[in-house]
């Protein structure tokens, strides 16, 4: 079954950044990171995509696979 992962595990550590760090950065509950972090969302939120992508400097492209 085809899925979208996120793999913000990947980019963080590219990053030498901490899920804490970049909750602190985006103003993002730590929670809600983790969440992402573990992919344990099944809808993401544009906003909080958003800010994600702001704080690692990167496109929304680099963080969300599809896999078949």
């Amino acid at each position: 079954m085809a899925q979208v992962r996120l793999t913000l595990d990947t980019a963080l550590q590219a990053r030498g950044m901490t899920r804490y760090e970049l909750a602190k950065q985006t103003e993002i509950r730590y929670q809600i990171i983790d969440n992402y972090y573990k992919n344990k969302v099944v809808r993401y939120d544009s906003y909080v995509l958003a800010r994600i992508c702001h704080a690692l400097n990167c496109k929304v492209s680099e963080i969300l696979v599809y896999t078949e």
